[in-house]
């Protein structure tokens, strides 16, 4: 049977980095991104040099043509400091959100799978560490900085064409993963008995095998629709942690997303350092 053909934006990424080792396995993937290197230069195999910024989509459509799936994880970052920038670098990033989900619906595909992030709901997040809110569903919207701000629209584009109203009753299936912190470095790099900081990088946590199932269950779910009907979730991408701020409920509902590592496990001897040198160890 052949493998499907899987559409990767923003290949030469970090996200897509941790991703590509079991969608290469798994898909036949057609890599696409502004650059042919990785952040530490390094040539990722099979990128294609296209513009996704570029309104006139005939200039890419051909890559998408034939495709299953599109896992979005391409991000616009103009560089500068200060509010007008980085305001009018998510403007742009939502401008090439809309081409790829624009081309993808054209071309007739049947799912986007869109990396977008924790940063979504970061306005509750310090009142959840603190015990002021309950767990942080996904259902729950709002931010308190450009980039997650950013990130609403860029989830409810994905609403706009999984409901299929504006386009035809056809919708583009669409699945949106709220990334939490897919490193292994955070609960180190914490300084050393600061326990906020700490609880927040055990909270974040997501391991690379964990991701890469999250997504590719995000994929391959034959049924994805909401209570109404529509195939549209949002799912927080964290791994089995105890000390999680974020809920995975519906993830583990809808797709079956059973996840094989948690971050006190994983972080042990980091989290027991921390203690100690908190002085909440005897």
């Amino acid at each position: 049977m052949p493998k499907r053909k899987v559409v990767v934006t923003g290949a030469s990424g970090t996200i897509a980095g941790v991703l590509l080792p079991a969608l290469r396995e798994r898909y036949d993937l057609c890599l696409l991104d502004a650059r042919k290197t990785d952040q530490n230069g390094a040539e990722v195999a099979g990128v294609q040099v296209v513009d996704l910024l570029d309104k006139d989509r005939d200039r890419y459509r051909h890559h998408f043509a034939g495709a299953d799936a599109v896992v979005h994880c391409a991000y616009f970052r103009q560089h500068g400091q200060g509010d007008d920038v980085y305001f009018s670098s998510e403007l742009e990033n939502l401008q090439l959100t809309y081409n790829v989900y624009q081309v993808a619906w054209e071309e007739g595909l049947r799912r986007l799978v869109a990396a977008s992030t924790n940063h979504a709901a970061d306005f509750y997040e310090n009142y959840a560490l603190d015990g002021k809110v309950p767990m942080v569903t996904p259902d729950m919207n709002a931010s308190d900085n450009w980039y997650g701000w950013a990130k609403i629209p860029f989830e409810q584009i994905g609403q706009v064409y999984a409901s299929g109203v504006t386009h035809g009753g056809r919708p583009l299936e669409n699945v949106q993963i709220r990334i939490g912190g897919p490193r292994e470095t955070d609960v180190d790099n914490a300084p050393l008995g600061d326990l906020r900081t700490m609880r927040r990088a055990l909270a974040v946590y997501i391991s690379q095998r964990d991701m890469a199932q999250l997504f590719i269950k995000s994929i391959e779910t034959a049924d994805i629709r909401d209570e109404l009907g529509v195939p549209f979730q949002i799912f927080y991408g964290i791994s089995d942690n105890p000390h999680a701020i974020w809920s995975i409920a519906n993830a583990r509902r809808v797709i079956g997303y059973d996840p094989q590592d948690n971050s006190e496990e994983r972080f042990f001897a980091s989290i027991q350092a921390h203690m100690a040198a908190a002085g909440v160890l005897d």
